[in-house]
């Protein structure tokens, strides 16, 4: 989020780590006594140092270095004790089915898992009463009552680990008087200032706040500040001249390098999950009449249709009175599908569309034709998602539920853009990595 807050991460990483080895060494000083060092060395740092990098993983994908998920609550102790137990089992398969290490540490894995629970929860509920305490670095005073800066400072006043303080919100109108907003920001010791950005307009109060930046006062436009806390962007406060200063294409090579190594992946899981995609289609077309593969039209880059592949997840009559949205509790649905939905497997025949170039496996979801031509003329720059690839997943995705009004196609075209503006390799694995959460950990 900011240089202070990934330091928080980098130190709650460090911390782990401290854990995972501290534990190791611990269990091997109660098991070997003044012989624990020649072991350690001998025959567990290579194997466990494998381990503890799978572990911290499963941490990430479970959210654990998710600054917004760090409270001392039931969710996150239950997050912490199930992430701890699926280590466990990847552990236990690692030394019992791949035992090319060497040893099969039984005992000692089981008392180094035991102690390392221990330790980690003492030390992280240390550090989410840490990072939650104190004063925060950050005195924020926010300019305008507008909906966007009730939501950020909603979210800041509910996290205070982000190292952010709202001590002061005026409206514009009262901002624009220059001695008072100089004597708020003296008085109240505000180090940060957000502004909505037309104000950046008014010359007058521009030169106001080029004097509180040369006092060392961090000044930052409401759609900015707005990205930086919530990871979106605030339809409501931009214009067409920040997209035109925002969404710079990626050179060639980004695309090509993601492009060939996108499709060489989707061969290797073609191949190896076919059998899969097999019992899938054939429990399919056993459990409800129709064929077992469905082709949906769907608006890709630049506005060029195709057919997305799926298996078929409802009633072959599902949409006799034409195109609708589907909702989580949508009674069209099969038994059988309502699984595949709920495990994402009813996308894997779209592993032909990324071979295809139709789909990359992040971006923006595709949407029917018959939906776009709403959700253009009811929310301002929704073909703007279009000048990138559509992916199988995306920043969306993972960050809001399941869409089926205009409402929340606004919502997930604000994450979107956020997604087009910042699209990264980095970005694509991590939302990869948190999809993978979204399958096997947090799908409920």
């Amino acid at each position: 989020m900011n240089s202070e807050n990934n330091a928080k991460v980098f130190f709650l990483f460090i911390g782990d780590i401290v854990a995972l080895y501290a534990s190791l060494f611990i269990t091997l000083a109660l098991r070997y006594s003044s012989d624990f060092y020649d072991q350690f060395v001998r025959f567990h740092v290579f194997p466990f140092t494998i381990i503890f990098g799978i572990w911290v993983v499963v941490f990430y994908i479970s959210g654990l270095y998710d600054l917004r998920r760090l409270r001392n609550n039931l969710d996150f102790l239950k997050t912490l004790a199930l992430a701890i137990f699926i280590n466990g089992l990847l552990a236990t398969v690692f030394f019992y089915f791949f035992p090319f290490s060497g040893i099969t540490p039984k005992t000692n894995l089981f008392i180094s898992i035991a102690i390392f629970a221990f330790i980690e929860i003492f030390w992280r509920r240390l550090f989410n009463k840490f990072a939650s305490s104190g004063e925060a670095p950050n005195r924020v005073l926010i300019i305008g009552n507008s909906k966007t800066a009730e939501e950020v400072s909603n979210l800041i006043s509910t996290n205070p680990q982000f190292g952010y303080k709202i001590v002061s919100h005026i409206s514009e109108e009262k901002a624009n008087g220059e001695s008072s907003l100089r004597a708020i920001v003296k008085e109240r010791s505000i180090n940060v200032v957000v502004v909505p950005r037309h104000l950046k307009h008014n010359s007058n109060f521009t030169n106001e706040l080029y004097r509180l930046l040369s006092q060392g006062v961090e000044i930052h436009d409401l759609a900015n500040f707005y990205e930086l806390v919530m990871r979106k962007i605030p339809l409501a406060d931009v214009d067409e001249t920040w997209f035109l200063d925002h969404l710079v294409n990626r050179s060639k090579f980004y695309s090509q390098l993601k492009r060939a190594g996108e499709v060489l992946l989707a061969i290797l899981l073609q191949i190896a999950l076919l059998p899969f995609e097999l019992i899938i289609a054939l429990i399919t077309k056993i459990t409800s009449p129709g064929p077992a593969l469905y082709k949906q039209i769907r608006v890709g880059k630049n506005d060029k249709e195709f057919a997305l592949y799926k298996f078929r997840t409802m009633r072959i009559d599902a949409e006799k009175n034409g195109a609708q949205w589907s909702g989580t509790e949508d009674n069209r649905v099969t038994p059988f599908g309502k699984l595949l939905r709920r495990t994402h497997f009813d996308e894997l025949p779209q592993l032909i569309n990324v071979i295809k170039g139709d789909l990359s496996f992040v971006g923006p979801r595709p949407e029917r034709p018959e939906f776009v031509t709403i959700l253009k003329e009811k929310i301002p720059y929704y073909d703007i998602r279009h000048i990138v690839q559509p992916g199988v997943t995306g920043w969306a995705q993972i960050n809001y539920r399941y869409g089926a009004s205009v409402e929340d196609a606004y919502e997930k075209l604000q994450h979107e853009i956020y997604y087009i503006k910042n699209r990264s390799i980095i970005l694509d694995l991590a939302i990869i990595i948190k999809t993978i959460r979204s399958v096997f950990i947090n799908h409920g």
